[in-house]
């Protein structure tokens, strides 16, 4: 999306943000003070970030991204992303979507989520009863196990990410190829890996990644409300290595 500021005085950077060790640009300090107005002030859609007594249900903080773009006709605005899902959804004005939309409806894992939800009923049902039923139970635990860690593997399956020469790789193939391991939970999901998979296939060129958090710290976490972060090693690391790949970072020489 356009910037609604001019952007005429800025220099823009001659690499790419390395995100795991930088300073905002400032053009990606004019994007994210943009996006967080909007946060502040929209009313599309609700989100207890814990900012505000008025809001209700769990609160949930949530890391935004912006990443700034030379689109093909050379003009330069800025993509927005959420990580995981915002208001209980993957889709919102503003923001790229998803690089798989794992809750459409009829798809694979709302289908394998209801069959687990099944298996699991039996369960409680069958402890609850006053029979011997330990081998029935214990067969149905081990069905619910093997049908998770498939349904699982099935769903990393569906992530696949560009880099900027356009090649595609799945999020197994590149945590095998550098663990020899699956992907954790969430891989895939958070806003960096999403605004660069969003740019290359529209065919924008990156220039200046940003992220922050927005709303209360998690208990076990140390983010601060609008605070700037870098990526993940965890789930980002090994995803980042692929989508960077022959793009010339901040650490790098040119």
């Amino acid at each position: 999306m356009p910037f609604n500021e001019s952007i005429e005085h800025f220099a823009l950077p001659d690499t790419f943000t390395d995100p795991f060790n930088y300073k905002p640009h400032p053009i990606s300090l004019l994007a994210s003070r943009e996006l967080q107005d909007y946060l502040s002030e929209q009313k599309e859609w609700e989100h207890n970030f814990g900012l505000n007594d008025s809001s209700e249900g769990r609160i949930i903080g949530k890391m935004f991204g912006v990443l700034v773009v030379r689109t093909a006709q050379h003009e330069v605005g800025y993509l927005a992303a959420f990580s995981g899902k915002l208001a209980g959804g993957y889709h919102h004005a503003k923001f790229v979507p998803p690089v798989y939309d794992a809750l459409k409806e009829g798809s694979f894992l709302n289908i394998g989520m209801q069959e687990l939800t099944q298996i699991s009923k039996q369960i409680k049902e069958l402890q609850e009863e006053l029979a011997d039923n330990k081998e029935m139970i214990g067969a149905l635990q081990q069905l619910r196990k093997t049908t998770s860690v498939a349904l699982q593997a099935k769903l990393f399956d569906q992530y696949h990410f560009l880099n900027q020469a356009g090649q595609e790789k799945s999020l197994r193939t590149i945590f095998q190829k550098q663990f020899n391991n699956n992907p954790p939970a969430g891989a895939g999901e958070c806003a960096a890996p999403k605004l660069l998979h969003y740019a290359f296939r529209h065919q924008m060129q990156p220039l200046a990644l940003a992220e922050f958090w927005w709303g209360q710290s998690p208990k076990s976490a140390t983010w601060k409300h609008s605070h700037f972060y870098p990526s993940c090693q965890e789930k980002c690391a090994p995803i980042l290595a692929h989508m960077l790949e022959d793009m010339v970072t901040d650490l790098q020489p040119t």
